[in-house]
């Protein structure tokens, strides 16, 4: 490639990535570490019609931002976190659908001896189906085995890798020959840019109910202070009027104060046998259900016994 060729290059990235930049109001930073080009094509494949995939050096793409700061001042917001391997992947649809198809695209991976452990390796008790001349492997991990029927069977769970360590080569070598991929890679989501914002991607785990839930936590909490102090608020004044309507309630109940609301329960103080009656309806409405099986069963033995009124089998 020549010199020219390789500025009319430049100058067509700089153009889509800006393209892009204004074409879509968000995107999803995302680190591409140990995906190897045949799985980009598949995860490429998989987005096709569902959003838009660019990589790029760092120094290109925070030169293409930086000259288009003054078009988005809040493109400025990304330049910290374009750092190490990472690409973008632009959409228009909802971001948490996007993230789980990157996820869904992931592919199991080896433990290769010196790589970054992004999870905890733990083996379990097994039978390895390996013969004593392996054990060597096991002793050197301090791995509690013993010989089953001529093959090694782990004795109990072992924590054999950390998240964040280093793997070893002994532990590379022994997962290779127990046939484990422990590790998963693909695109992983580092930031998310969203309408000049930035946050990290465990924001996209939070549902519609748990808004709700702290929604009304936090009305719980308003009202409860209300309360405490004296002060009516919205949150509060439903709890300030039912309050109010028992104080009423408590009120007629000693007094010859009448009111419609009044009414019932007046009726069941001068009469307690209605309040007996009213909790007993349910109750009673349930029992001819529960007792219909064993009126049936009696009709059949009455029907059973009329057969056999007098009638011998040859008569």
């Amino acid at each position: 490639m020549g010199r020219e060729d390789r500025t009319a290059w430049k100058a067509s990235y700089f153009t889509r990535i800006i393209k892009l930049f204004d074409e879509y109001p968000k995107c999803l930073l995302v680190g591409v570490d140990n995906v190897g080009s045949k799985q980009m094509q598949e995860i490429r494949s998989a987005m096709r019609g569902h959003g838009e995939i660019i990589m790029g050096k760092n120094t290109m793409i925070r030169k293409a931002i930086r000259g288009h700061i003054q078009q988005n001042p809040n493109l400025e917001k990304l330049l910290p976190y374009i750092v190490g391997n990472v690409g973008f992947v632009f959409t228009h649809e909802d971001l948490s659908d996007t993230r789980k198809k990157l996820l869904e695209n992931k592919r199991g991976a080896p433990a290769k001896a010196g790589a970054l452990a992004p999870i905890d390796v733990k083996l379990p008790p097994q039978n390895t189906g390996m013969g004593p001349e392996k054990t060597s492997f096991f002793q050197a991990l301090q791995i509690p085995t013993k010989i089953s029927r001529g093959t090694i069977e782990i004795l109990s769970e072992v924590h054999i890798i950390k998240v964040g360590e280093k793997v070893g080569a002994s532990e590379s070598a022994l997962l290779n020959m127990l046939g484990i991929q422990p590790f998963s890679y693909g695109l992983a989501v580092q930031q998310v840019y969203e309408n000049g914002a930035i946050y990290l991607p465990e924001v996209l785990d939070i549902t519609a109910d748990d808004l709700r839930a702290r929604f009304q936590q936090g009305v719980r909490a308003v009202a409860a202070l209300s309360m405490g102090i004296g002060y009516p608020t919205k949150a509060s004044v439903p709890h300030l009027v039912a309050n109010a309507f028992k104080r009423l309630l408590a009120v007629a109940a000693e007094t010859d104060v009448e009111f419609k609301e009044a009414q019932k329960l007046k009726e069941f103080l001068a009469d307690p046998s209605k309040f007996a009656v009213a909790v007993a309806a349910p109750a009673a409405a349930a029992t001819p259900a529960a007792a219909a099986p064993p009126a049936a069963k009696k009709e059949e033995e009455k029907e059973e016994s009329d057969e056999d009124m007098g009638f011998g089998l040859f008569d």
